[in-house]
């Protein structure tokens, strides 16, 4: 039985990867830290749809100094993680507060990295390890107002790339998947009325992407035909900023 270690289930993309991942075969580790309720309702539904495939919820928190520890012990097996998780924060750089970038830093680089530390062996005992974390646009362009994120989101692409190059002898390959403007819960939030219509028109694709559009491409890139794919960056914009 493949498993997948699943961060980030809590989410509109994350949802969507679940039931991506699930339709296609994977058993997952659905992990979250708050609205745990979203994760119980999704292995209710999922156990339901695929009652031979096992749907486990695991609560841990990327915020704090440890956060391997309630991930690690808790997985009997891992082929594949994927790092959906992710946090923001909308002010000019000048004006964030040291906590701010610590926050940022420790959910989307630092407890990502460190649980990918602790799962390289798991990984590559399967032959076929694989590793995506999700990027963003604005890890290759950089956004006004969001430059924390930014750079949270370029330093994945830059570890992939290093990272993969270390461990492609071990079958393990390491991607990340940078999406454009989102149709999520939190976007339709900033991005109301006439926001969301000028977005749309700088967009060649001409609309956002769901989340499925995402999540497609984590299904593609855990298949075991795209073993030769390592140490990239795909961007899922639409054309946008690229």
């Amino acid at each position: 039985m493949k498993r997948v270690l699943l961060c980030g289930a809590t989410g509109a993309i994350g949802q969507a990867a679940a039931r991506t991942l699930a339709a296609a075969g994977w058993s997952l580790y659905l992990q979250g830290w708050q609205h745990m309720a979203r994760i119980h309702d999704l292995v209710r539904e999922l156990q339901i749809r695929y009652p031979q495939q096992e749907f486990l919820p695991l609560q841990a928190d990327f915020s704090v100094a440890d956060p391997v520890t309630p991930i690690k012990d808790n997985l009997f097996g891992v082929d594949a993680v994927v790092f959906s998780q992710g946090i923001t924060d909308y002010e000019l750089f000048v004006d964030a507060p040291a906590d701010v970038l610590d926050r940022l830093w420790l959910v989307n680089v630092r407890s990502p990295l460190l649980i990918t530390q602790s799962l390289q062996e798991k990984l590559a005992q399967t032959g076929h390890g694989r590793i995506v974390y999700l990027g963003s646009v604005y890890g290759g362009q950089g956004s006004a107002m969001e430059a924390i994120y930014s750079m949270t989101k370029g330093a994945l692409s830059a570890f992939a790339q290093a990272y993969a190059r270390e461990v492609a002898s071990l079958g393990i390959t390491v991607n990340v998947i940078a999406p454009g403007a989102v149709d999520t819960p939190m976007n339709a939030a900033m991005l109301a009325g006439a926001a969301r219509e000028e977005l749309t028109t700088e967009i060649p694709a001409g609309r956002l992407a769901a989340p499925q559009d995402v999540a497609y491409w984590l299904r593609v890139l855990l298949a075991p035909e795209a073993q030769y794919l390592t140490g990239q960056t795909i961007y899922v914009s639409g054309g946008w900023l690229v």
